[in-house]
């Protein structure tokens, strides 16, 4: 299905029958990708005086139970709640779903111990580009690994505070990455990047939201993309989160 979208003062042509998920599912398994030092998540039926409420087990429906954390068991988006004494609502502050987005592929810098993606490396890929969102893609990136990669304890990659700064004043207001975290892994709770994006010291941009742990196949390519970013309507500083993109023709 072909649609011509206005958005701003762009007219956009996209095919609704493409979307591209680059989120990645949640499962009841230890293969899970994993983050923040916390167990698998679980998904088991409830058992109510004694009786088992799974179709397999007799009960005529399945009813089943989750257990999981958002920012640690896949792709979640989240507001400036997650780091603020007031817990601001995901639900309540993303209230436009639909943006235009850039997707970009990085290689993070070696600097010391650490790799990180910098500012100059964002200034290259996107130029002189107004877009609301950014999807970064770092490499190498295998589809296998990063749907089950186990965080904890790896110092993933990072991006520089100078980064999150320039995407902030260049109005990026949405940032999706394929890490756990845009800041560092252990900071002593710095959060650098996280601040810095939603420029805590100033004023505080509750409409910009930043969605961690995404995965982009290698075969989409760099480029402009129309996104569809759909959240679960929690009362919460995050969200488990299904960002979609759709090629712009």
């Amino acid at each position: 299905m072909i649609a011509s979208i206005q958005y701003n003062s762009r007219k956009l042509i996209i095919d609704l029958s493409q979307p591209l998920d680059i989120s990645m599912p949640l499962k009841a398994k230890a293969s899970n990708v994993n983050a923040w030092y916390i167990g698998p998540p679980k998904i088991t039926p409830v058992v109510m005086d004694g009786h088992t409420i799974s179709v397999l087990e007799g009960a005529s429906v399945n009813f089943n139970q989750i257990s999981f954390n958002p920012h640690a068991h896949g792709t979640h988006t989240e507001t400036a709640g997650h780091i603020t004494k007031k817990v601001h609502s995901i639900n309540k502050n993303l209230k436009q779903f639909f943006f235009l987005a850039e997707v970009i592929t990085v290689v993070p810098e070696k600097q010391e111990e650490d790799y990180v993606i910098s500012k100059k490396q964002l200034q290259f890929a996107l130029g002189n580009k107004k877009r609301d969102a950014l999807v970064v893609r770092t490499l190498p990136n295998t589809r296998k690994d990063k749907h089950s990669r186990q965080y904890s304890s790896t110092n993933w990659p990072y991006f520089t505070e100078e980064a999150a700064v320039y995407l902030k004043e260049k109005g990026i207001k949405h940032w999706l990455v394929d890490m756990p975290s845009v800041d560092k892994e252990r900071d002593d709770g710095e959060l650098l990047c996280h601040h810095a994006f939603w420029d805590t010291s100033g004023k505080l941009r509750l409409d910009a939201t930043i969605t961690e742990m995404i995965y982009v196949s290698n075969k989409i390519d760099d480029g402009t993309y129309f996104l569809n970013l759909q959240i679960a309507p929690f009362e919460n500083d995050a969200s488990p989160s299904k960002p979609i993109l759709y090629k712009v023709m």
